[in-house]
């Protein structure tokens, strides 16, 4: 569980004042010296991510944030990096400070997670151990979710810690699936791994890991080629398989390969439907169709990478848009965390499948497109699309 991706922990931000003793919670509940602790204020000056298992929830990250009073010029790229992490969070724990009062940049915070739609717990780090144990819920809070703590001696960590896990139980949020549920167990998926310049050596990406292990998780049969021995590879088979899973960016010569009678998708399309957005980024692909000269399009992606000569994002996806509009539409590239706020001059954008980012990350990103007003579609959909096969492509998913 400790190498479960990013992607699939669930984020546990903590949000406060500077000194308010966030990072001493951190430590406490990782029993480990993660954040550098100090009576000086703003010593936390970028997110600490810390990833655990937290049972009974099982794999989680923490994630301790620059005080949201901060203050001067890098204060404020500081407090904005708070911010860009709650569209990531989970659930949020609020620190009220050692023997401090409930203040107004506290309420601003508990407005914010309102908004967000992020549930939280208000924890009140107190230096009296005689104030350890649950409160009444004050006038700031819309549900009981207070507790006290000393996040110096470790008092009430362990009840902070079930707290947490009984909110998420009451979490009514839909399961979120890769293959696992298509498939009955004896099932074969053929998986068409496209190994290029910019594949990493020595590995499968994430995505191919994540379906490989789903298919086993469903007792399924992963059967792992290229592109070159697809036709091979479904020659020795005894039975067709349930499902052929490829590489987008092959996505037109194993369509010609895979005989129609056999489910075919792509490992991206597989990650959009994952992360609840697939009927979002199929609407979104049909806006291609509209691209003119001049329009601009914004090309996102959730990890950082060495781009080779023939990048998918920044070359491949621009040579079929332009190939299928004749348009010469201006790009934008983003990677990371870097997501633009303002999305106003773009007329598409277009994602990556967002293996390195959370639901919650991908459902803002989304979200954010949609309150825009701009389409927004992934890559395996936006590919397959314009290669012709896209309602076949997700008719195997269907189910």
């Amino acid at each position: 569980m400790m190498n479960t991706p990013r992607g699939q922990r669930l984020h546990i931000g903590i949000f406060g004042r500077r000194n308010a003793g966030k990072s001493s919670l951190l430590n406490a509940i990782t029993e480990q010296n993660i954040a550098i602790v100090s009576p000086i204020k703003g010593t936390t000056t970028d997110p600490v991510y810390k990833s655990m298992e937290l049972l009974p929830i099982g794999p989680v990250v923490l994630v301790d944030t620059p005080g949201i009073d901060d203050e001067g010029m890098l204060g404020e790229q500081r407090i904005k990096k708070t911010r860009s992490i709650l569209r990531k969070t989970d659930i949020a724990l609020l620190v009220v400070g050692v023997d401090e009062d409930f203040s107004a940049d506290d309420q601003a915070l508990v407005n914010l997670f309102e908004e967000a739609n992020v549930k939280y717990l208000t924890v009140f780090n107190k230096s009296i151990s005689s104030l350890s144990g649950d409160c009444e819920p004050g006038p700031q809070t819309t549900w009981k979710n207070e507790i006290y703590v000393n996040a110096l001696t470790r008092e009430n960590i362990t009840e902070l810690k079930e707290k947490i896990a009984r909110v998420f139980e009451t979490d009514t949020t839909p399961a979120h699936y890769l293959i696992a549920d298509l498939l009955a167990p004896g099932d074969v998926v053929v998986l068409v791994v496209h190994i290029d310049e910019s594949a990493p050596k020595g590995r499968l990406i994430l995505p191919q890991q994540q379906v490989i292990r789903d298919i086993l998780d469903a007792r399924g049969i992963p059967i792992v080629t290229q592109v070159a021995d697809l036709a091979l590879t479904l020659e020795k088979l005894q039975y067709a398989p349930q499902l052929v899973v490829t590489d987008s960016q092959v996505f037109g010569p194993v369509a010609e390969i895979t005989p129609q009678n056999i489910g075919l998708t792509s490992f991206s399309i597989l990650m959009a439907r994952y992360k609840g957005l697939l009927t979002e980024a199929v609407d979104g692909a049909q806006a291609i169709d509209t691209i003119q000269t001049g329009d601009h399009i914004l090309i996102s992606e959730g990890c950082t990478h060495h781009r080779q000569c023939d990048d998918i994002g920044t070359v491949k996806i621009p040579r079929w848009i332009e190939a299928r509009t004749g348009a010469k539409p201006v790009y934008t590239f983003s990677s990371g965390e870097d997501f633009p706020d303002d999305l106003s001059k773009y007329k598409l954008i277009i994602h990556c499948g967002g293996c390195m980012l959370n639901v919650r990350e991908m459902q803002y990103r989304q979200g954010s497109a949609k309150r825009s007003n701009i389409p927004m579609t992934n890559y395996g959909v936006a590919i397959s699309h314009m290669q012709g096969i896209l309602q076949r492509s997700i008719a195997p998913l269907k189910k």
